[in-house]
């Protein structure tokens, strides 16, 4: 009788603190916001705590790479497009015409899905790295383009990526 109390406390405790990894929403300890009885913008925070300071437009991340195919910095920039699937990437504008993709460091935090046209500060590592079809075809299908869209994509790409590991969204 005492193996049978055990077993089924073990499974219940087992299943009550299992939860659902499915959810887009941010853990408790990767999303902070500004107090309320702040005076500046409302901010998030999301994954590490970072800061504002030294952040560089994402115009200038190009310049100051130089030569480097990978570069620890911290920049900043207008959100163009967020993966609408979970959320676990997003674009930023780059004045070149071409967006930089941000991804988030070992998938461990996700953006709001409505957050395009927002301004992020974000820190991590900037790299030249080559998206592979594959990719570049499932980002195309996570932001909603057609069939046809995704179709039209027969080339990798060589490209400026970024992998934050803290984002502040203003």
């Amino acid at each position: 009788m005492k193996k049978l109390f055990l077993l089924a406390a073990s499974a219940t405790l087992l299943f009550s603190c299992g939860g659902n990894s499915n959810s887009t929403a941010p853990a408790a300890d990767s999303l902070q916001t500004a107090p309320n009885n702040s005076t500046e913008a409302i901010a998030e925070y999301y994954g590490s705590k970072i800061t504002e300071d030294s952040a560089v437009a994402i115009a200038d991340l190009a310049t100051l790479m130089g030569t480097n195919t990978e570069l620890a910095c911290k920049v900043t920039g207008e959100i163009d497009a967020v993966c609408q699937k979970k959320g676990c990437w997003m674009d930023i504008k780059n004045p070149s015409g071409e967006s930089v993709r941000i991804t988030f460091k070992d998938y461990g935090f996700f953006m709001p899905k409505d957050a395009a046209g927002r301004t992020a500060i974000m820190e991590g590592i900037a790299k030249v790295e080559e998206t592979s079809v594959a990719d570049l075809q499932e980002y195309a299908k996570d932001a909603g383009k057609t069939k046809e869209e995704i179709a039209a994509i027969t080339a990798p790409k060589k490209e400026l990526v970024f992998e934050a590991s803290g984002v502040i969204l203003k």
